[in-house]
């Protein structure tokens, strides 16, 4: 399941010549190619919660006559070494929803929001301190329905000249850990565990990171990323023989 087969090594393609400078250009081609490709994933490709039979245990849509609100969230890369790093915040237990959960920074659009991106860029100013003008914004990914919060939430990726600088939000975020996108594409970061949701027994993918099982609406949101991103190397692949 998932991508147990990934060649982490083997995942970068040439680098894109505006970026030949940079250790980490390879996987900011990637992301690109992988942003700009339209492709169809298949659910076996993604971190979802499954029932025992292996059925997708999570409604993708609202039930009908629900209104969902709507949202957006940030995938934050910035450079580290030869690799991207991103940011996920463990949120405070002051929040609504979602207590001592990861999650990406993010929130509920507002009315003067001119869309997804301007959602994601406010929110993460807001609970992290980054300043939207420094964050140049690559694409969107699949948006996700978030059934016990009802939100839609778009994913949004973009990406940092470098480290940021934290002023953390600490009515909304507890901590903040990190991982890097060759983390994300290696097969034993992630783990399945049987659990009870709701009543009923269900088994969980989830990405363990710096101690913290990611899982849910932000497990699925990365997982995308990460598949998308294969796709984008098998079609480099392809093109390059």
């Amino acid at each position: 399941m998932f991508y147990r087969t990934a060649d982490v090594e083997g995942a970068l393609p040439a680098v894109d010549i505006a970026y030949n400078d940079a250790p980490w250009a390879g996987w900011v081609h990637l992301v690109r190619q992988a942003l700009n490709t339209t492709v169809s994933l298949p659910d076996d490709q993604l971190l979802l919660v499954r029932d025992l039979t292996g059925r997708s245990f999570r409604p993708r849509e609202p039930a009908p006559g629900i209104i969902p609100r709507i949202g957006a969230v940030l995938i934050a890369l910035y450079p580290d070494g030869a690799d991207l790093r991103l940011l996920l915040t463990v949120r405070s237990n002051q929040v609504a929803s979602h207590r001592g959960e990861v999650s990406l920074p993010g929130g509920a659009t507002d009315p003067d929001d001119a869309g997804p991106v301007a959602t994601a860029l406010r929110e993460c100013a807001e609970e992290l301190g980054i300043a939207p003008d420094s964050v140049t914004v690559l694409g969107t990914l699949t948006p996700v329905y978030i059934p016990p919060s009802n939100f839609c939430i778009t994913p949004v990726v973009g990406l940092l000249d470098a480290r940021p600088h934290l002023t953390i939000n600490h009515d909304e975020v507890d901590r903040v850990i990190t991982a890097t996108l060759r983390e994300l594409f290696d097969p034993a970061t992630v783990v399945m565990e049987r659990w009870t949701l709701h009543g009923h027994e269900v088994l969980v993918p989830f990405f363990v990171i710096d101690g913290y099982k990611v899982w849910g609406a932000t497990a699925l949101i990365l997982s995308e990323l990460v598949a998308r991103m294969q796709h984008a190397r098998i079609a480099y692949n392809a093109e390059a023989s």
